[in-house]
């Protein structure tokens, strides 16, 4: 039988698996939290207490995720692994895949590469 941690870690790493959007905090007017934007901060708490488990679940996510997830799963590998991390965003530069992002209010569409690119001149 599983843990509440492992059932909880498994819907949030579900949740970036699909994600159309990357937003790291509020977004609107209202600054509300998109439900993707929380499962990034429950994998991310998930850090510190299982972080062999939340590295194995990053993998599955750069695998099998949509190109907002796998921006958000080399993010938190940046936590973890920061080497894994560079590797992960080099393998992403020629990634021609659209998704949105949101900054505040500001909302834009982008693509993986050249997401990947900006995060690895900013390293």
């Amino acid at each position: 039988m599983r843990k509440a941690w492992e059932r909880e870690l498994s819907a949030a790493v579900d949740e970036l698996v699909a994600a159309d959007t990357l937003a790291f905090g509020g977004v609107g007017i209202a600054g509300t939290l998109l439900p993707v934007t929380e499962a990034y901060h429950r994998v991310e708490a998930a850090l510190s207490d299982h972080p062999e488990e939340v590295r194995r679940q990053l993998d599955r996510v750069l695998a099998d995720a949509t190109p907002a997830g796998r921006a958000y799963a080399a993010t938190l590998l940046e936590r973890v692994d920061p080497e894994a991390a560079r590797a992960a965003w080099t393998s992403l530069r020629d990634d021609p895949s659209e998704f949105t992002t949101f900054v505040g209010c500001v909302m834009d569409r982008e693509t993986l590469g050249t997401y990947a690119s900006r995060r690895l001149a900013a390293a």
